[in-house]
């Protein structure tokens, strides 16, 4: 079901963009083509139209990509994340590394941690 949301989002946007493309905002674009025959469908039915059309596009582009939240394919679930996970399966370190003093001293290469009560 996500996925045929996502094709008809894509559809939509392709739609919106040749509609919105078509339309001049001065009043010409492809209604100008039929300034000069006022038939059927003259020049102000032409852009009531593609008015319409945007804004119904824009809106069935809305309602879909909220109806597309609720269908987003969520696999399975675990109580961790995955950054606590790796956090987690870290080893702990068990020696501290030490540093030469300062002056010229030297300490010993590593101490051991002291250990801390498990709770």
């Amino acid at each position: 079901m996500y996925t045929a949301i996502s094709v008809l989002v894509f559809i939509i946007c392709l739609l919106l963009i040749l509609i919105v493309l078509v339309q001049n905002s001065k009043g010409g674009g492809l209604a100008s083509s039929f300034a000069s025959s006022n038939q059927i469908m003259g020049v102000r039915k032409t852009t009531d139209f593609l008015e319409k059309a945007t804004w119904t596009l824009a809106g069935a582009m809305m309602v879909l990509c909220v109806l597309a939240v609720f269908f987003i394919p969520r696999g399975e679930q675990s109580s961790q994340s995955a950054i606590e996970s790796q956090i987690n399966s870290q080893p702990v370190q068990q020696t501290i590394p030490s540093f030469p003093g300062v002056g010229g001293e030297s300490a010993p290469a590593e101490q051991p941690a002291a250990e801390v009560p498990a709770e």
